[in-house]
């Protein structure tokens, strides 16, 4: 029997929902239908039980639905019930009407983000991550956070308190008056403190990765290896020990400050650090592939870390999200990451336009959407 964390989901107000109510059956659940139907935005409202801001990267305020003639977006709420050891478990997360704080709950008390990172381990995988290792470093940064959130629960309050340390240094540094040496000494201890740990993290996560990946050389997607790798000349070393970096990071700051000021950015730091995707087969630099080739890369790191983190017999299942993935794969690799996914025995979220893309699946739901409402099959 599939590993089925969520057993029901719920919207009200979020995007293009009014109301939709699903049970969820255990294992692949496929929502296909035509474009703008709402398949991506049932995707995005799971993925707000996750750390950060949704698998669009888009602010509390603007999820909520709203008319043409409305401002500001209503107020909108996600609900689901998730099993537990003890029983069922219910999470919500939602805003106010034109709020930017998003409000969590769990059994109708009051929690954080935080503690939803102790219960929801989620991945994603979306059309806008297919020019991933065409763009600049920073979607690759986010791209792998993602992974090590579902890795390290406390990665996403490292990564959230060493950017908004970096942000109160800048505003120091760019205001009319003088600033303050004592409170940039305190704001760049912060930043190298959260600037340490969430380097370990990330170099943890990508060790254990190119691991399973090497450990997977029988998968039919092409495997990839992967390094996590700092800008040139760079003062510090990312192999360091954390007690030993944090220190080499703060007198990095310290120095930077008359060149971040001129620049009004940050031009020391991990927030400057990229992963470097090559295939194994070639040696070619991942940009180099095709489309379909980097999809399948993506692929690849996709589930080497689900097939890691479902290993773990304490912590929550990984949940899957894949949208528009199976669009993108020639019928091989298609069967492949059904036959992949039903292996993994998790529970994972697909969209397509056609159910025919779905059509290899021997186990899992599928879904009609039109119009922002749901039709199981």
């Amino acid at each position: 029997m599939p590993r089925a964390p969520i057993l029901r989901l719920a919207l009200t107000d979020f995007r293009s929902y009014a109301r939709a109510e699903l049970a969820v059956a255990p294992g692949l659940v496929c929502f296909y239908g035509r474009n703008g139907a709402g398949k991506t935005n049932l995707l995005e409202a799971l993925s707000w039980l996750a750390p950060g801001r949704g698998l669009r990267s888009a602010s509390v305020a603007e999820v909520g639905r709203r008319a043409p003639d409305e401002t500001p977006h209503r107020a909108w709420a996600v609900l689901v019930e998730l099993a537990d050891r003890d029983g069922p478990v219910r999470l919500g997360v939602g805003a106010e009407a034109g709020s930017a704080r998003r409000k969590v709950r769990i059994d109708g008390e009051t929690a954080t983000p935080a503690h939803l990172a102790q219960r929801v381990r989620m991945i994603w995988l979306t059309p806008a991550h297919d020019r991933l290792f065409l763009e600049g470093s920073s979607e690759r940064r986010r791209f792998l956070d993602r992974l090590v959130f579902a890795d390290h629960p406390d990665h996403a309050a490292d990564v959230a308190a060493y950017e908004k340390a970096l942000r109160e240094r800048l505003r120091l540094l760019t205001a009319d008056a003088p600033a303050d040496p004592v409170w940039l000494d305190a704001l760049e201890a912060t930043a190298a403190r959260a600037g340490a740990a969430l380097t370990l993290a990330r170099r943890q996560t990508v060790a254990a990765l190119a691991e399973e990946i090497a450990a997977r050389a029988d998968r039919p997607f092409p495997r990839a290896l992967i390094r996590l790798t700092a800008p040139e000349n760079e003062p510090f070393d990312l192999d360091q020990p954390q007690d030993q970096m944090e220190p080499v990071l703060a007198r990095g700051f310290a120095r930077s400050r008359a060149r971040d000021a001129a620049a009004g950015r940050a031009l020391f730091g991990p927030h400057r650090c990229d992963l470097q995707v090559v295939q194994a087969e070639g040696g070619r630099a991942a940009a180099e592939a095709s489309t379909g080739e980097q999809k399948a890369l993506l692929l690849n790191l996709v589930l080497a870390q689900a097939a890691r983190l479902a290993r773990d017999p304490v912590a929550p299942a990984p949940i899957l999200l894949l949208d528009e993935v199976a669009a993108h794969l020639d019928p091989v690799r298609r069967a492949a990451l059904y036959e992949e996914l039903g292996d993994l025995n998790l529970q994972a979220f697909l969209t397509g336009v056609e159910k025919a893309l779905f059509e290899g699946l021997e186990r899992g739901a599928r879904v009609r959407v039109d119009a922002a409402q749901l039709y199981p099959d």
